[in-house]
């Protein structure tokens, strides 16, 4: 894809933002849609606050950031994301409403237009199959915080072309990314390991294995992982934990994978991580 081009981003929370990022710092036109203009505002600022972390790593200039902040245009109307070459879908886990986005997307743009999905675990196959164009509908997962990792996961549907995995890996490697590509099974390759980990964790900590303390320490100081397990599902959120570990479970039809009833209550109580300022840690301060 040329850089004159331009690419849709629909939503603009945590990857959203990271994502029509990654797409301006490589010079490409973004248009970021949302439903909600302060979530927009929210975006821009996200984006803003990112590069300048770049900057003061001395990885971007400073005399860059300006073309790259109005390389994004913020939009509430979905007619905006006509012309865009490839769209990327990045609203919250939820295959209802990423269906429902993916019929409105292949109303609104160009036959020719590629549709991909950020999901982290549901089916790219069902999700092509609502729109006429399954062959141009094709996973792109990114990883969190999406401006430093490098990793994504390019996932093909049962129809999805070699033609459009061509292009998604080509403009992968053009973001300085590095594509692994995985066949459509539930969770791919990412979460159908990491997931199931986080869920033992939990597991541990009902049953009083150890505190949560020892069990972050554990897995950091015995598996040389930057963070530990819980800490990492309270960056996640709980609740993005709990609906793959579900897909995981329905998809492959195997009890391994049920939900730890921990995280069930802790995401019941609304205790969701970060986002919420209390999951498995507390973070009111």
């Amino acid at each position: 894809m040329e850089k004159n081009r331009r690419i849709g981003v629909v939503g603009s929370g945590t990857m959203g933002s990271g994502i029509a990022q990654v797409f301006a710092q490589t010079g490409y036109g973004v248009v970021l849609l949302d439903n909600h203009p302060e979530a927009l505002d929210r975006a821009a600022a996200t984006i803003e606050k990112s590069l300048g972390r770049l900057v003061k790593k001395g990885t971007l200039g400073a005399e860059q950031v300006p073309a790259i902040l109005e390389r994004v245009t913020r939009t509430t109307k979905p007619e905006s994301l006509r012309e865009c070459q490839l769209v990327v879908e990045a609203v919250f886990e939820d295959a209802t409403v990423k269906t429902e986005i993916l019929e409105k997307l292949d109303e609104v743009t160009s036959p020719d237009t590629i549709l991909a999905t950020n999901t982290s675990s549901i089916s790219i196959t069902e999700l092509a199959a609502a729109t006429q164009r399954p062959d141009k509908v094709i996973g792109m997962h990114f990883m969190n915080p999406v401006p430093v990792m490098k990793l994504v996961e390019i996932i093909r549907g049962l129809a999805t072309s070699d033609q459009t995995y061509a292009a998604v890996e080509s403009l992968t490697r053009e973001l300085d990314k590095t594509p692994v590509e995985v066949q459509d099974y539930p969770g791919f390759i990412s979460n159908r390991i990491l997931m199931p980990m986080i869920n033992e964790a939990f597991f541990c900590l009902m049953e009083g294995v150890a505190t949560r303390e020892d069990i972050d320490t554990v897995m950091k100081l015995g598996m040389n992982h930057p963070m530990g397990p819980l800490t990492l599902a309270d960056f996640i959120g709980l609740d993005v934990c709990l609906n793959i570990m579900e897909v995981l479970q329905n998809g492959l039809g195997d009890d391994k994978y049920r939900p730890c009833p921990l995280l069930r209550k802790m995401v019941a109580a609304g205790h969701m991580g970060r986002k919420s300022g209390r999951g498995v840690y507390d973070y009111a301060e």
